[in-house]
């Protein structure tokens, strides 16, 4: 029989009074839960673990008797896989990456991690997104001089998984303000800048005041001259009444109540693989404009990143026609996550 360990890194900012004794809820938390817990549904036995280290992996390996584990994103330095195959010889060892190249860029150890992973036997690469799907098996079959049957077995695609739970929500059009969440860690590929004057653009054409609402809690990858230019730009409208918000970041039943309570939601980010933020906007009923870098995101809802009139012309229709949004949103990632299911059950039961 089949049994899968996940296996995450806690984050180094985890507080255990501040949060529940699993870890900080994170978003690759939540990828690795969603598909954790439909595993379960379907039969397979599966454990979710969130370690401090490398060194606490063979302790978690021993105690659950795993056939496969997967390690989501790049933190086991690919040396300790000399020791864990030799422990373990008959584990399948999946490193489950979570984003496209252009964030891999700022990666400085990526390429090389990846290239050192793939010359271990039984460990394979598992990839979210197509596009890096197809660069990296085109990367490591050159390196290894693989045919194309054993790139196939050893990159991998295992997609995003997202829980069928949606809401509907009351779109209120009567009050003086809006309150759009724009959500996710604060780094220069999420584009926080752009979206920000697109949202008080679109604001002040409805003639209402903007609550945009981020996460300041966790600044990545140079992320912070990002920051100094939200509070900047809003801090200079502070008279026109518009506001930067910040959320902190919560257990994921918390944060889906916040995403309840806005009117909008914007994700038009230059990379993602999946976008979990949108996903839960859309599952408590709320229009999300993001870019088409989202799988599963509806044509006529996305927009172009480096565009401020396309942004704002997306949210001016989102605004006039919320349900049509939802709606659209909510069968999309219905299907994605349908295929998805099934991808990931085929896997484990093919090998």
């Amino acid at each position: 029989m089949k049994k899968v360990l996940f296996i995450l890194k806690r984050r180094e900012d985890y507080n255990a009074v501040m949060h529940s004794n699993i870890g900080l809820s994170t978003g690759l938390y939540n990828s690795a839960s969603f598909v954790h817990l439909n595993l379960c549904v379907n039969d397979v036995q599966s454990k979710l673990a969130v370690v401090a280290d490398n060194n606490d992996i063979d302790r978690e390996v021993n105690s659950f008797k795993p056939t496969h584990v997967i390690i989501e994103a790049l933190w086991v330095v690919p040396q300790k896989f000399s020791i864990l195959q030799k422990l373990h010889p008959t584990v399948t060892w999946i490193i489950r990456l979570h984003s496209e190249m252009p964030f891999m860029a700022g990666e400085g150890i990526a390429m090389d991690w990846i290239g050192d992973y793939s010359t271990f036997k039984n460990v394979v690469i598992a990839i979210n997104a197509p596009r890096f799907y197809d660069e990296i098996s085109s990367y490591l079959k050159i390196k290894n001089c693989w045919s194309e049957e054993e790139t196939a077995r050893r990159v991998i695609y295992l997609p995003n998984y997202y829980p069928q739970h949606y809401k509907t929500k009351i779109f209120d059009r009567n009050k003086d303000w809006i309150d759009i969440g724009c959500f996710g860690a604060v780094r220069p590929l999420k584009n926080h800048l752009v979206q920000a004057h697109a949202a008080i653009q679109f604001a002040e054409s409805i003639g209402k005041t903007l609550n945009f609402y981020v996460n300041t809690g966790r600044i990545e990858m140079k992320g912070d001259p990002v920051l100094h230019n939200l509070r900047g730009l809003f801090g200079q409208l502070y008279e026109r009444g518009h506001r930067l918000i910040n959320y902190g970041w919560r257990p994921h039943d918390s944060f889906l109540a916040a995403c309840g309570r806005m009117d909008m939601g914007m994700q038009v980010s230059f990379s993602e693989t999946f976008n979990i933020v949108s996903a839960d906007m859309i599952s408590q009923g709320v229009p999300v404009v993001s870019s088409k870098e989202l799988p599963w995101a509806v044509w006529g809802t996305t927009a172009d990143p480096t565009s401020t009139k396309d942004i704002v012309k997306k949210l001016q229709y989102s605004y006039k026609y919320p349900q049509l949004n939802v709606m659209a949103n909510q069968y999309s990632l219905t299907r994605y996550t349908n295929k998805t299911e099934k991808i990931w059950l085929k896997y484990f039961k093919e090998n």
